[in-house]
């Protein structure tokens, strides 16, 4: 016969878990201070409002009325997304809807970049531009060494341009000076390709495609092959070595004529602006100087245009890395790069603020539906202008950010447990392997596919996030929510960052009321249909 203590002891701690779990599923959130008004700069308001006066002539030249401007919850999701690469939890949303001081969006969009998992995310993502999205050979290229250095460059807000120089004119062994590896990343065949780092120089930091280049004058562009010799020459005298990447001066770039069969040597140039190469240095000292020299204005509008489509999910123009000559001289009140890279250069190349300025601009409120989706009118002139909030599928890595978080009722972040981190870095990595990866094509327009709508309605992952546990969302709603309207709007919150509508509310509470014996099972259901759906998988 079992002992009384021995029966109430894993009782009363199954208890007094459930007690804790559902206090903090249930207690209401005390309004926390995210930011205040006098952190975000005094001088945003003013250059926001010229980007929107840039796009109201836009939409008047065009005859096109914007879209009505989307509730609150929808912008913080959105944010979420860019930011963080996840939905918002219902611990941030319950704090959000609790904060009622002026300029809430924009005190969270401040917080919301103060948070290490804005550095470590957007790091990820800037990586794919500038060290592509290989793994590369170990010995000599380490991608999370990179990636590493990049997210503490923009934890400290180092700025870009500085960032820029170091990574192409570094040296040093690519493990304790990880910026080298923008140099490693083109390692193949025992030896560094300048080819390589040539085009990826002008792809991540010209925002021009000129690889085209590489064996003939560019058939639809300006470039000239001699152009892109020079450039790719730049890179020369870089070598490896088992001390790591130095410029060695004895080395040349040597090319072979393809009519002659003979080799010359090519001189280190830039494509244009002559006048700020500099005269001294090695030549991948002065190609980092001349990159980030104060009138080479595609920099600048490059960064604008990715961390745009990164913000959005689609650049504003499109190739992100074939982006239009600067007009001369520059317009900053018709051309939106131009305003925005102006600023961008003007404030130390900071990415937090122009990431700020770009979330606070109408075009990032705007609601998503707009009339000319129903009616068939105007719908391209719409989306041209930016009329309209895109709609946009999340990338894998935000789709299994989501449907993770989604799971949870806390936060996860750098303070969560540990096992809940490396739990989820696991099953990023598995998912992300099964669904597929973009590469450095992540802003290009794509559909999706049947291989991934399967995965996530049949997967074993998301049925394993979707069951009803003490350990995840779907189970603590069934236990411990207070009412069946209660679980279903809190579903609603994790998934979709919004509350259900009337009719929706009414069929799932109508559900859980007639199977209470299976009420898990309902909520597994519940969970199930919202990560298949539309909405969960688009950005809107």
């Amino acid at each position: 016969m079992l002992k009384l203590p021995t029966v109430l002891l894993p009782l009363s701690v199954v208890v007094g878990v459930m007690v804790l779990v559902s206090a903090a599923a249930r207690s209401p959130v005390h309004p926390v201070p995210v930011a205040s008004v006098a952190d975000v700069p005094p001088d945003l308001p003013a250059v926001v409002e010229r980007v929107n006066a840039l796009f109201q002539r836009q939409w008047a030249d065009a005859g096109v009325e914007p879209a009505p401007l989307a509730d609150d919850l929808q912008v913080l999701r959105r944010l979420s997304l860019a930011l963080h690469g996840t939905v918002p939890s219902l611990e941030e949303i319950r704090r959000f809807e609790a904060d009622h001081a002026p300029q809430r969006l924009a005190r969270w969009t401040l917080q919301m970049l103060n948070d290490n998992r804005f550095a470590d995310y957007f790091a990820a993502r800037l990586a794919r531009s500038l060290i592509g999205a290989e793994q590369g050979q170990f010995i000599l290229f380490r991608r999370d060494q990179f990636t590493n250095w990049l997210a503490e460059q923009i934890r400290q807000e180092r700025p870009y341009d500085e960032i820029v120089r170091q990574m192409i004119a570094d040296e040093g062994l690519w493990t304790g000076r990880p910026a080298t590896n923008f140099i490693t990343q083109a390692f193949a065949d025992g030896n560094l390709d300048p080819n390589k780092l040539a085009g990826r120089t002008a792809r991540a930091f010209l925002g021009q495609r000129i690889d085209c280049a590489q064996c003939h004058n560019h058939p639809f562009a300006e470039w000239k092959q001699q152009q892109f010799e020079g450039l790719a020459a730049c890179f020369a005298e870089a070598r490896a070595t088992p001390l790591g990447i130095h410029d060695d001066a004895r080395r040349r770039w040597e090319v072979e004529d393809r009519q002659t069969q003979e080799k010359r040597v090519v001189p280190a140039a830039v494509p244009f602006g002559d006048e700020w190469w500099p005269a001294e240095g090695s030549p991948r000292e002065r190609l980092a100087a001349w990159v980030t020299h104060p009138q080479n204005r595609r920099l600048e509008r490059a960064v604008v245009n990715r961390v745009w489509g990164l913000l959005f999910g689609r650049p504003y123009h499109a190739p992100v890395d074939d982006v239009p000559n600067p007009p001369e001289p520059a317009d900053l009140d018709h051309d939106l790069l131009d305003l925005l890279g102006h600023d961008f250069r003007a404030h130390r190349f900071s990415l937090k603020r122009l990431v700020q300025i770009i979330a606070a601009a109408r075009p990032f409120r705007l609601a998503s539906r707009h009339p000319a989706y129903e009616f068939g009118t105007q719908a391209e002139l719409v989306e041209q202008t930016w009329a309209a909030f895109p709609l946009v599928r999340l990338r894998p890595e935000q789709m299994i950010g989501a449907m993770v978080q989604a799971a949870s009722i806390k936060t996860i972040d750098q303070n969560s447990h540990l096992f809940t981190r490396l739990l989820r870095l696991i099953r990023e990595n598995d998912f992300l392997k099964e669904y597929g990866d973009l590469g450095e094509q992540e802003l290009e327009d794509r559909s999706g596919t049947i291989p991934q709508a399967l995965l996530r309605m049949n997967g074993r992952f998301a049925a394993e996030i979707s069951e009803a546990n003490i350990l995840n969302a779907p189970g603590r709603l069934t236990g411990m929510a207070p009412s069946d309207e209660d679980c279903v709007n809190l579903a609603y919150l994790c998934c979709l960052t919004r509350y259900p509508t009337p009719t929706e509310r009414e069929y799932f509470c109508a559900e859980l009321k007639a199977q209470r014996q299976q009420r898990g099972s309902v909520v597994e259901d519940l969970y199930w249909t919202l990560f298949n759906s539309p909405e969960f998988c688009w950005n809107h």
